[in-house]
């Protein structure tokens, strides 16, 4: 029978309308969150104020911020992708500072000082009593649990019963789920697919939330699938998507993301955990003024840059007083620069005018040397017209003698090449000789040729007849079958001996892998009994017992210690001891079980390193989710507080020493005990009846000469007092104790006797089992040499019978050859016999011999042809040389009577070219001159450039003579000598710091206006948020500490202020006994039943302020006795079922008997089984609670 479920009311509620989507969109508070989360190292950090100084959002925001993210990606990413950011609130770190007011506020101010506190209202009340937002129907189908369910709860308190497992807290899953938010608010599973029930495809929520008066209520319904991750919405029964629900529940302030209105079972021990800054901001989210958030961001951000304005300020000022003193001390420096640049100028000048009047005067030699040029070349012309003629006949018999000198050229290369053709025919017939004398000596030879090849076949004929007498004639034989039976016969027999041997070896091999068993054994249990007595495997024994993790990375670091720069030490656990035992338990109690276990690196390198082996990946072959703790800071020892007493101190209240000075460890882990464990401030002392616990309280708690310490731990007896300063009022000393634990870690375990007298008795039947398998090992042995004689014997035999057989088959063999040489002799004297006749060669050869004869006839009569040819072009080449000579003489003739014509023209032409050298001298040095003196005027600034121009036009440019100019320039060059030099940078520096200091005057000038401006902002904002802030919590705080008085306890809500806004805390002291004092909730110092008990009475004071339609709490009373259950039931019942209080749920699997009921509550039992009736209706416990008390009344009337 299919499981069914139904949940049933004390009242029922008709149902109502849905109403139409809301056209407002409403801003969304969202909150960005830090990615902590994608590393694997889980690192120690316990320092507070190194937290402080890191400013990081707290856990909580963080937490809040992922589900506000997630929430919209849930829907949003999985249906349309839509990731777009909206406006809102975020942590100082990811929020805009929002823009003021005309009154420099980021909020309209409400000042309440002087005023009674109204109470901040939610949206109006309908008159059905539901607040808008409020939750009027739930519908679940295949959802955890349930098969389907619908209920509807109240509109004030509702209380939801039943037994564990029945599926309450998957109600508030369902609400959780089913308005947009993440799997991740509820702790449990992480994908919406796991929310499906098992065996089943598909399920949704269906969640009614109450409209607003006047208006329809809103159906939400998010449709689920157990195969996918994604989602869908629908509205009012249209399509919808998250970023449109999410909206909405921002509208209806609806906060299930928040732990102070929303919290589910497995985030109860979570709420306890909050620093107070954590639960400053989430109180401001779920109660008071609805600024209250923006107005504490704006502190926030505006604070931090005021902070950052004024020290940039205070910086500016120094900077500018400092560059102002510099400046004062350069202005006599800077006057004697000043007058050297103006003789300088005066300098600069000169050295101009000297150029210019040097190029006037290299000008006028250019001119003089110009005219004398011109005339020389005009002599130089007239001679040369004169010797034209005779130079034009010299080069025409030039021109005839280079082309006879060809002509004979060409003659004579001619006869060289009749030459050559004559050499080739030359060598050519002798070629031919050397052939035919060949031919000639062939023929002499085919006498002695044939007188051989007769030899040959006569010496082949009588070989033949020997190999055919051998072989008719061969030598007597064994037989050959006899010879292979009997070998046959001796393998037969040696395969018996091989079977022997082999079975033989398999009993010794057996043998041999049991001795090496026995062996094995008696080395393991050797090396165990070793082990035993070596304290750091027994310690590191000790820590696998009940950290497995930590044990396998002490075992991989110990075997890759050489992967490091420095030692990394393992953890204190085992690295650490304490001689004196009668301090091993004080010691132990020092350390938290996280820091017994840590390793430690002595550098940033290593640290990095060895997160990145243990916890980032898989090089050190741990679990997957394995978490090894590790740590390391930067050695400053100024930041550890100092020892609270001197020795002498210490021993006047009865101390005996620091932690520390009684614990053995290596030198580089002595930082991280001060740093993380504070063991050089923890005093012990043993017997506690010796201390006075208040003077040692005031002694530990007195603040160090840098303000630092204000409280340690002291150790007396078998009690640890922890001590710390009250930071309000007279800052009394405060002080927590709990007892001393016997240690289990540090102390030195003890071998245990069972364990040795096992290894021992296995270690003595090992050495009597090896004995007897050396005995088995000697027989094998014998038994072995005996197989080894008979294989000799064997091989003997052998080695005859293979002889025999190989002598029978090297004759048979021999006779085989003799068969083969026959054939091949008888082919051979075939062959000579079948050679061609010696008359034939001789016909071809002497054909051979004329052939050649005819050709060297041919090449002789060609020679003479060639000879002939070379006498006559030798006669040629004779008539050429003779024309040539006689040019060259003419030529010559020619040239001796032009030489003595042009002597008077080559002394005319060295007058001219000199001249010409003259003028081309000059004609440069005033070009260089006036280059020079251009570029210097041109480099001149406009100034001088002008005074030029005025000296040019009145003509006082050259007013002095280049002697002149030099003087006076040699003048002021004594005067600029006379003044001391000032470094150019000096003044270069003056004016750049001049600007400098402009420029400063102008930012500071503008930083004091933005300082202004964020005073005002914060002032404003201060004015708004504190008085608003400090009603709420005195709010609060009355209905807490009333709540803990109506116990028997007592309890406190503070504000604790701080000068960095983001740091402001709400403080939630609490007393359960009549000893104790104030303590702050913490996650560690109160039990698990004071956590719940503070977390429900905090949560019910905030009821009555909150701003959210709806709030929720699951199994809170868990660990509570029934006193306090009793008294924590009344007083909530008493704050929700006001008229004026909102919609609040309660879930719990037990509740007392006689509790205080009120008639605006409604309590809704979870009736979940196997055996429900499948059709909806039946079974209705209400109708079966209605039947009972007709029944019962018609039975007392009858009576």
């Amino acid at each position: 029978m299919p499981r069914r479920t139904r949940a049933t009311t004390a009242e029922d509620h008709d149902s109502l309308e849905g109403n139409a989507q809301q056209s407002v969109k409403a801003k969304e508070e969202k909150v960005k969150q830090e990615k902590t989360g994608k590393g694997k190292a889980r690192r120690v950090e316990s320092d507070e104020e190194e937290e402080e100084q890191e400013q990081e959002p707290s856990q909580f925001d963080s937490h809040a911020g992922a589900a506000d993210s997630e929430r919209e990606e849930d829907a949003e990413g999985e249906e349309e992708g839509e990731n777009d950011d909206e406006d809102g609130e975020g942590t100082p770190k990811g929020r805009k500072r929002a823009r003021v007011n005309s009154m420099g506020g980021s909020a309209p101010a409400s000042p309440s000082k002087g005023k009674e506190r109204q109470r901040v209202e939610t949206l109006p009340r309908d008159d059905d009593g539901f607040i808008p937002g409020s939750i009027v129907r739930i519908q679940l189908e295949n959802f955890v649990t349930y098969d389907w369910v619908e209920f509807r709860p109240g509109p004030y308190l509702n209380m939801i019963l039943g037994p564990n497992g029945t599926g309450k807290s998957s109600i508030a899953c369902a609400i959780c789920l089913g308005l947009n938010w993440p799997p991740s608010i509820l702790g449990r599973a992480s994908e919406l697919s796991s929310f499906v029930k098992n065996d089943k495809e598909a399920g949704y929520i269906e969640i009614e939330l109450k409209g607003a008066k006047g208006h329809k209520n809103l159906v939400i319904r998010r449709n689920l699938s157990a195969k996918s991750k994604s989602s869908t919405f629908t509205l009012n029964g249209q399509s919808s998507t998250g970023k449109e629900i999410s909206n909405h529940m921002a509208k209806l302030n609806v906060q299930v993301g928040n732990l102070c209105s929303f919290l589910p079972q497995d985030k109860v021990s979570q709420f306890a955990q909050m620093t107070p800054q954590q639960l400053l901001r989430e109180t401001q989210r779920a109660a008071g003024d609805i600024s209250l958030t923006k107005w504490h961001d704006t502190l926030i951000s505006s604070g931090k840059e005021l902070k950052s304005v004024q020290e940039r300020m205070k910086d500016d000022q120094e900077q500018l007083k400092t560059m102002v003193e510099r400046n004062a001390q350069l202005e006599r420096e800077v006057a004697r620069y000043q007058e050297r640049q103006r003789i300088a100028k005066e300098i600069s000048v000169l050295e101009v005018l000297i150029p210019v009047n040097e190029y006037h005067e290299a000008k006028e030699h250019y001119v003089q040397a110009k005219e004398r040029q011109r005339q020389l070349h005009a002599r130089v012309t007239e001679l040369r017209d004169r010797n034209a003629p005779a130079h034009a006949k010299l080069e025409q018999l030039a021109v005839q003698y280079k082309d006879f000198e060809k002509a004979r050229e060409k003659k004579k290369n001619a006869s060289k090449q009749k030459f050559q053709q004559m050499k080739a025919k030359w060598a050519e017939s002798e070629k031919l000789e050397n052939e035919a004398e060949e031919v000639t000596n062939k023929l002499d030879g085919l006498k002695r040729a044939e007188k051989d090849r007769v030899k040959k076949i006569k010496d082949l004929q009588t070989q033949i007849k020997d190999l055919q007498h051998h072989i008719a004639n061969p030598p007597e034989l064994e037989d050959l079958q006899v010879i292979t039976d009997q070998l046959r016969q001796l393998n037969t027999e040696h395969n018996q001996i091989k079977i022997r041997m082999e079975e033989l070896q398999d009993r010794q091999r057996a043998n041999i892998d049991a001795s090496a068993a026995e062996k094995v054994k008696i080395s393991d249990s050797m090396n165990q009994l070793n082990r035993l007595d070596d304290e750091r495997h027994r310690k590191l024994e000790n820590l696998r017992s009940w950290d497995r993790d930590h044990a396998d990375a002490v075992a991989w670091l110990r075997n890759n210690q050489n992967k490091f720069k420095m030692e990394v030490f393992e953890p204190p656990m085992i690295s650490c001891s304490v001689p004196d035992k009668r301090f091993t338990n004080a010691v132990e109690s020092c350390f938290n079980v996280n820091q017994l276990k840590t390793l430690v690196a002595q550098c940033e390198e290593d640290y990095e390193l060895l997160n990145n082996c243990l916890n980032d990946s898989n090089e050190a072959g741990l679990r997957k989710d394995a978490r090894i703790n590790t740590w390391y800071r930067p050695k400053l020892e100024h930041t550890v507080a100092r020892p609270p007493m001197t020795e002498e101190e210490l021993k006047s209240l009865g101390f005996d020493a620091y932690a520390i000075d009684k614990l053995n460890c290596p030198d580089g882990l002595l930082w991280y005990l001060k740093r993380e464990v504070n063991l050089h401030r923890t005093a012990i002392g043993l017997d506690g009846s010796k201390i006075d616990v208040s003077k040692a309280m005031e002694a530990v708690s007195r603040p160090g000469p840098r303000g630092e310490g204000g409280g340690a731990t002291f150790i007396a007896g078998n009690v640890i007092n922890t001590v710390q300063r009250s930071r309000y009022g007279r800052h009394a000393a405060q002080n927590t104790t709990r007892d001393v634990r016997p240690a289990r870690n540090l102390v030195s375990s003890a071998v245990d006797p069972e364990i040795k007298r096992r290894l021992d008795q296995t270690i003595q039947e090992a050495r009597q089992a090896l004995e007897l398998i050396n005995e088995g090992a000697n027989a094998l042995a014998a038994e072995e040499r005996g197989i080894r004689a008979q294989e000799a014997q064997f091989k003997m035999k052998f080695e005859a019978l293979d002889a025999r057989k190989k002598k029978v088959n090297d004759a048979q063999r021999e006779l085989a050859t003799l068969s083969a040489r026959i054939v091949t002799s008888k082919n051979k004297l075939k062959e000579l016999e079948n050679e061609p006749s010696v008359d034939v060669e001789r016909v071809r050869l002497k054909k051979k011999l004329l052939d050649l004869s005819k050709k060297r006839v041919k090449i002789a009569k060609d020679y003479t042809q060639l000879i002939r040819a070379a006498i006559a072009d030798q006669a040629a080449a004779t008539r050429s040389g003779l024309e040539f000579l006689q040019v060259g003489a003419n030529k010559t003739a020619l040239e001796a009577l032009c030489q003595q014509k042009d002597e008077r023209y080559q002394r005319a032409l060295a007058e001219f070219e000199q001249a010409d050298q003259i003028f081309v001298a000059a004609k440069a040095d005033a070009k260089g001159k006036r280059d020079i003196s251009v570029a210097l005027v041109r480099a001149m600034d406009k100034e001088f450039q002008a005074q030029f121009s005025k000296m040019e036009m009145d003509g006082s440019v050259h007013a002095r003579t280049v002697e002149q100019l030099r003087a006076d320039l040699e003048v002021q060059q004594a005067n600029l000598e006379m003044i001391m030099q000032t470094n150019p940078g000096v003044i270069e520096q003056y004016d750049r710091r001049q600007g400098e200091i402009d420029k400063l005057n102008q930012t500071l000038e503008g930083r004091q206006r933005t300082s202004q401006r964020l005073e005002r902002e914060i002032k404003v904002a201060r004015d708004s948020w504190q008085p608003a802030l400090e009603s709420l919590v005195e709010s609060i705080g009355k209905k807490f500490s009333a709540a803990f008085d109506r116990i028997g306890c007592a309890g406190e809500i503070r504000i604790n202020p701080h000068d960095d806004y983001d740091k402001w805390a709400i403080d939630i002291l609490v007393k359960f006994r009549d000893k104790e004092k104030l303590q702050l909730l913490t996650g560690q110092r109160q039990s698990g039943g004071e956590r719940s008990l503070t977390t429900i009475l905090y949560l019910m004071s905030l009821t009555e302020e909150a701003r959210t339609p709806f709030s929720l709490v699951d199994e809170i009373n868990q660990g509570m006795d029934q006193r306090a259950e009793r008294a924590v039931h009344n007083s909530m019942v008493e704050v929700t079922c006001k008229p004026d209080s909102g919609q609040y749920f309660l879930i719990t699997p037990k509740l007392l008997a006689d509790l205080n009921y009120h008639e605006r509550m409604k309590v809704l039992c979870v009736n979940n089984g196997d055996w429900l009736p499948e059709e909806r209706g039946l079974g209705n416990m209400m109708s079966l609670i209605d039947t009972f008390v007709r029944v019962r009344d018609r039975a007392s009337r009858a009576m």
